[in-house]
């Protein structure tokens, strides 16, 4: 898939809470298909400390108004200059990078588990298998019920299931204490969250051998495999996460 640079306008920038913000963009030319799972690259203009792109998830596409949505956390100055950014501003990315989740056949059973800020790239994925015919079921998990983002946008996907750490929203403790992971089988779950979350979820589809892909979340500097700063351990040796990920089979990595 041929990769586009261009600037976007900023046709909305909505911040969900203390750190966390939805920036969806418009560009002038017809978007590309795009893929659950992939990613871009924005150049954070403005600040001579950000002069390296950032990879940011697409959350979600809308072809009919031929705009983007990415959920952004704050980490740092670059992301804390997107999050001020006003609508009619300009921004220049790259797109659209990596890989994409695999798409089971109708009759598997799917499950879409992520957790905090990790959840970005499964609503795009969830609206994407549903407009297939599938019907997949979403667990989220977050540190309590003020972290609780997009609860309705993924609800309207299908089936939804929620953890907090302190029990203030759905059922306490972590993503992986959920019950119904111990009273249903999946036959595939794609996940996306901090990777302590994502190596429980893969050891867990391990013991009950389900089908497993994570997106994982690595400094990028250039998105095309030229910087090497992304490469991860597999069993097929070493990858680069923009370029051959950022969606893994658990299988291949080294966890």
């Amino acid at each position: 898939m041929a990769k586009r640079v261009e600037y976007f306008t900023v046709k909305d920038n909505r911040s969900l809470n203390n750190d966390l913000f939805i920036l969806e963009l418009t560009g002038n030319n017809k978007l590309p298909e795009m893929k659950p799972g992939q990613f871009v690259q924005v150049k954070v203009e403005g600040s001579a400390e950000t002069f390296l792109r950032r990879p940011i998830s697409i959350h979600d596409v809308d072809y009919g108004s031929n705009s983007i949505k990415m959920l952004v956390q704050v980490a740092g100055n670059g992301t804390e200059r997107l999050s001020r950014l006003v609508k009619g501003e300009n921004l220049n990315i790259v797109y659209p990078l990596g890989n994409s989740f695999s798409i089971p056949d109708k009759d598997k059973s799917i499950l879409l588990a992520g957790g905090g800020c990790g959840v970005a790239p499964l609503l795009f994925l969830g609206k994407h298998m549903k407009s297939m015919g599938l019907k997949p079921e979403i667990l989220l998990g977050f540190r309590d019920s003020e972290r609780v983002i997009e609860y309705e946008e993924y609800k309207s996907i299908g089936t939804i299931y929620l953890t907090t750490e302190d029990g203030s929203m759905g059922e306490k403790g972590y993503l992986t204490d959920h019950s119904i992971l111990k009273q249903r089988h999946y036959d595939h779950i794609c996940c996306c969250g901090p990777e302590p979350m994502m190596k429980a979820v893969a050891g867990y589809c391990m013991r009950n051998d389900i089908n497993c892909e994570v997106s994982l979340e690595h400094l990028m500097a250039c998105g095309f495999g030229v910087c090497l700063c992304c490469v991860v351990d597999t069993v097929k040796g070493n990858l680069c996460t923009c370029t051959d990920g950022p969606v893994f089979n658990t299988k291949d990595l080294k966890w």
